[in-house]
């Protein structure tokens, strides 16, 4: 993911215009590096370190939105309307 991308994420997904950290953020360019990844393992399907980073990811993930819908169950339903993901 190139810094583009990653300023255009962030631009979406921030609370306030500083807002580069919120655990909106975090959890969408967790998604977007997820689904790159992703993308990734389906040609080069063993690259078992890759697929070890991913599952990390996606555990750091899970942890983050566990957290904001303990914290804010609106902004959680929200964000994983936005982002599209099931649960």
């Amino acid at each position: 993911m190139n810094s583009a991308t990653k300023a255009k994420i962030k631009k979406e997904y921030q609370i306030h215009e500083q807002d580069t950290g919120s655990t909106e953020v975090q959890v969408a360019l967790l998604s977007n590096r997820i689904e790159e990844l992703g993308e990734h393992l389906k040609t080069h399907k063993k690259d078992h370190s890759s697929r070890y980073g991913l599952i990390k990811m996606v555990s750091a993930r899970r942890r983050l939105l566990d957290y904001m819908r303990r914290k804010n169950e609106a902004q959680y339903k929200d964000l994983i309307k936005r982002l599209k993901l099931r649960r």
